[in-house]
């Protein structure tokens, strides 16, 4: 269970976080919202007004008395530091408190990158981003982490990541090594619950409370909100998606997890080691045609191939999105979400990957098409995590 989630919040808090969900509210609006006397009401609102929480924004319409004033969070109040760490792509970004990005900057992980020059890098843009937007340490709230699996939330540790490039991630304090290096507060989470927290917010006026998240890249990774809120379970297992059973008897990805998982057909990984295999046996001109040795036949060059119209290419990433397609079908039939986000490398690798994925997934979700649930590529992209890493520093704020 997220120790964290048991938190009771104070009137104060509740009425943030409910002026920052709406945007402007009048304090009929908040008064119809919560069992507060008018009087407490308005002291609260004075006093988050005297702090600095709120400002006012105008005038409401009027219902026939004085026009209301209408109350939104200060943008200003301090600033919030969200950070990715993924295998792939990490980086880093600054926000304002009504989540309005200051400046996001992304980086590729290589073997390079371990936890020390990790640190280092992400400190020297917290120094520009405070230098460039002439900011002072004591105006950050805090740094939210989304961060590859699987995790220990409440001890802020990374435990065990897979396919991760670099040495030296494994069982890593990364709450506590952040806050040593930076000085702020630091909170963690599977970049996946982050993602879909950032993607959750840029739709929040559509009021939607059941959706699934589904990043598709160098490993698979989900996430799922019920009622608005994440679901965690009693282990930070985001990738267990990617051990979903999909053909038994069938492949294992190096070696580990389970033998026809979902991860050993849709993965970057799956996808090279299949494409080498064809091409040692002569099956696959792509090594030819893009001049690289079968062991320099990697995704990136997969994926020009695919764009180019090579025909080889185009099989393997079609029979990639079928088998996505049907693993999601088996999330979708077991948490009936309302809205699925798909995102990752794999997912935009060409639009036909998403388009084939959906029709799939469609096609074998049960009383389809009665139950439609709808398919987004989301609004954020590859600014979800960060976006929603500042967001859950924001959540956890204590006021």
């Amino acid at each position: 269970m997220d120790k964290r989630s048991t938190l009771i919040l104070s009137p104060k808090k509740l009425l943030y976080d409910r002026i920052a969900e709406q945007g402007t509210v009048s304090k009929l609006d908040l008064l119809e919202a919560f069992s507060l006397t008018k009087s407490t009401m308005t002291r609260l609102l004075e006093e988050m007004t005297g702090e600095g929480l709120l400002i006012e924004s105008g005038f409401g319409q009027s219902s026939g008395g004085r026009r209301p004033i209408l109350y939104q969070i200060n943008p200003s109040y301090g600033y919030i530091l969200g950070l990715e760490i993924s295998r792939v792509y990490s980086s880093i970004g600054l926000f304002d408190m009504q989540m309005n990005p200051k400046s996001i900057v992304h980086w590729r992980m290589d073997e390079a990158f371990t936890p020390e020059k990790f640190l280092e890098h992400i400190s020297s843009q917290i120094r520009a981003f405070l230098r460039d937007h002439q900011l002072v340490a004591s105006q950050i709230i805090g740094i939210g982490i989304g961060a590859v699996g699987p995790l220990d939330r409440d001890n802020g540790l990374i435990l065990k990541p897979l396919h991760f490039p670099a040495a030296g991630w494994n069982n890593l304090p990364i709450c506590m090594l952040v806050e040593e290096r930076t000085g702020f507060k630091a909170l963690l989470d599977n970049g996946a619950n982050t993602a879909l927290l950032g993607e959750r917010w840029s739709i929040r006026h559509a009021s939607i409370q059941h959706m699934l998240y589904v990043h598709a890249g160098a490993g698979l990774r989900y996430a799922m909100m019920s009622h608005g809120s994440i679901v965690h379970g009693t282990m930070d297992m985001e990738d267990a998606i990617g051990q979903m059973i999909i053909q038994t008897d069938g492949p294992r990805l190096d070696n580990e997890g389970n033998y026809g998982a979902l991860e050993a057909f849709v993965s970057v990984q799956a996808l090279e080691q299949r494409a080498r295999s064809e091409a040692e046996m002569g099956k696959d001109q792509i090594p030819k045609t893009y001049k690289v040795s079968v062991e320099k036949l990697t995704y990136d060059v997969l994926v020009q191939a695919f764009r180019d119209g090579d025909s080889h290419a185009r099989e393997l990433f079609t029979q990639a999105a079928i088998h996505f397609g049907i693993g999601l079908a088996n999330v979708i039939n077991l948490l009936h979400p309302e809205t699925i986000i798909l995102g990752g490398a794999l997912i935009h690798s060409h639009e036909s990957f998403f388009q084939t994925a959906v029709e799939v997934a469609q096609k074998n979700t049960y009383r389809y098409p009665e139950y439609q649930p709808q398919f987004s590529l989301g609004q954020l992209k590859e600014e979800a995590v960060v976006t929603g890493a500042a967001i859950m520093v924001r959540n956890h704020m204590a006021l």
